[in-house]
């Protein structure tokens, strides 16, 4: 078979022309094309055309181009499906363009409420962040898909019924209809409904034609604003002031200083809970400045008043915080109360007295050394198990922590029971000193009867045998003898404060006021008896 030579393009630009020896190329007759450049032909002799070599290196490149062609397409789908989320830079186009499309929608929905049915309109598309042309299908807003919902009872009902102009009145024949039908009033009560704040639940009316009278309407309407208040009254109780536990935001900012000066490491649970404070273990941390225990207690003190609302007998008479006392702003009171303690407890505590010491006071959270051991609290005295030489030793250490507090301390703990009592390693510590007072404030007498009672009383409930009385543990602490027991004796106590009062006002009469004020008011009106009697005909 001769060869003959025949003219086809050349297939280098495939990228190997190993397999296709190419003669020079030779200039096309043919003429150029008028839309593009002609390729130039090379003839090809007719045999390596047909080689099985050169047929298996097209069909390789063929798969190749294909296989590479099947990459970049699954590629640019997952650019599409998920983009790249690996730069920050990318990430944040991304946000900034979903704050964009959000205040847009926002704008439009104000465009459309603020036009309604006007007949010129307001338009504030120069306010907008993304043009129009440039929000693509995928980001069409929710606006647009409720243009293609179906028509509601409310929206049917207002197309269908008259339209009243500005006099208030719609003539159709000799049918007059005005902005007070009752119809009309009730549908347009009933589409207000459904535009009440979400708490308010209403139900789907555009399900059916509901109608509402102006009475059920300003009822519903009174209601739900006052449930408004109440939320907002919730809402703004529940940021301001301390929960359940005590631990609000404001809490919560003042703990992640403390641990963030390194007064404290890390935060536990909560290890008991009172009427004025809760109380927190927390493990201590390596501040420079001072030395911290391994292990503290942080008392989180209430910010409201519902519990313990008596604080301001505690803290108006007491000469430390009395020109600083403002019963109205009650936090401010909190901040005293927890301000007391610490000087209580640094008094005792230079005393030579079992309590806390004082580590850090930061506003309402007092951080103190943890009475305790591995993270258990020790237990209160109404709560361990004590046998008979315990229990009397408690005794003697609880006498002798009265008498210290009085006569060293200068101090009088008015609230001291076994609640307030903790045995740790055979010894008494005494917490709980907020409300503790001066022997010259006013009720210091009463207060110091009260802890007298509570401490004999518990005593008392556990059998220990030979333990002195009330009335002779309040004279042995304070030297002060009064006659009567019981009810009587308070009284007696009370009679005693008020002279005491009065002495150090300088006043040395010692009568009741009220029954001076009550001779007065009798001087006052024999007077005047007397007056009229002179003068029956009422002349001067």
């Amino acid at each position: 078979m001769e060869s003959t030579d025949i003219q086809i393009p050349c297939l280098s630009s495939l990228g190997d022309s190993s397999y296709l020896p190419c003669n020079p190329p030779q200039t096309s007759t043919n003429k150029s094309c008028p839309w593009a450049t002609s390729s130039t032909v090379v003839p090809v002799s007719f045999a390596d055309v047909m080689s099985e070599q050169l047929i298996h290196s097209l069909v390789e490149k063929d798969e190749e181009i294909l296989k590479s062609n099947q990459e970049k397409e699954s590629k640019l789908e997952l650019l599409t499906d998920e983009p790249d989320c690996s730069s920050d830079f990318l990430l944040a186009q991304m946000l900034q363009r979903e704050y964009d499309l959000e205040q847009d929608a926002e704008l439009e929905r104000k465009e459309k409420k603020f036009n309604a049915g006007s007949k010129v309109s307001v338009s504030f598309k120069n306010y907008r962040r993304v043009p129009q042309n440039m929000i693509s299908d995928d980001e069409s807003t929710d606006d647009d898909l409720d243009e293609t919902k179906q028509e509601d009872t409310f929206e049917i009902a207002e197309r269908q019924s008259p339209i009243v102009g500005k006099n208030g009145i719609s003539r159709q024949g000799n049918t007059i209809t005005t902005k007070h039908d009752l119809v009309r009033c009730a549908r347009r009560n009933a589409h207000r409904l459904m535009e009440f704040p979400p708490g308010i639940i209403t139900g789907d009316g555009g399900g059916f034609d509901m109608q509402l009278s102006n009475h059920v309407y300003n009822k519903l309407k009174v209601h739900s604003i006052s449930e408004g208040r109440r939320s907002n009254k919730l809402h703004d109780k529940r940021e301001k002031s301390t929960a359940d536990q005590a631990v609000d935001p404001k809490t919560c900012l003042i703990l992640y200083k403390l641990v963030n000066r390194e007064y404290l490491e890390s935060v536990s649970g909560c290890i008991s809970r009172g009427k004025e404070a809760c109380v927190f273990h927390a493990f201590g941390g390596q501040n420079s400045e001072k030395v911290i225990p391994s292990e503290c207690a942080v008392k989180v003190f209430k910010t409201t008043l519902n519990e313990f609302k008596n604080r301001d007998q505690y803290i108006r008479d007491d000469y430390r915080f009395k020109e600083r006392f403002n019963k109205q702003n009650s936090r401010h009171v909190i901040h005293m109360w927890a301000e007391k303690e610490m000087y209580n407890l640094n008094r005792m505590r230079k005393a030579g007295l079992l309590c806390p010491e004082v580590v850090v006071l930061q506003k309402h959270v007092l951080v103190m050394s943890f009475i305790g051991s591995e993270s258990k609290p020790a237990p209160k005295l109404k709560d361990a198990k004590l046998s008979i030489s315990s229990l009397s030793d408690a005794y003697i250490q609880t006498i002798e922590i009265m008498k210290r507090m009085y006569k060293i301390c200068n101090l009088v703990h008015a609230d001291l029971s076994e609640y307030n009592l903790l045995w740790h390693k055979d010894q008494v510590w005494v917490i709980d000193v907020s409300q503790s007072v001066e022997p010259n404030h006013p009720q210091a007498l009463e207060f110091l009867m009260r802890d007298c009672n509570n401490v004999i009383e518990f005593f008392k409930k556990h059998f220990l045998p030979n333990i002195m009385t009330a009335k002779d543990l309040f004279k042995e602490i304070c030297g002060i003898s009064l006659p009567g027991e019981g009810a009587e004796l308070l009284s007696q106590i009370q009679n005693y404060e008020k002279e005491e009062e009065l002495l150090a006002h300088g006043k040395s009469d010692k009568t009741d006021s009220f029954e001076i004020l009550f001779a007065k008011c009798q001087q006052q009106s024999n007077e005047k008896k007397l007056q009229k009697d002179e003068n029956p005909n009422g002349k001067q």
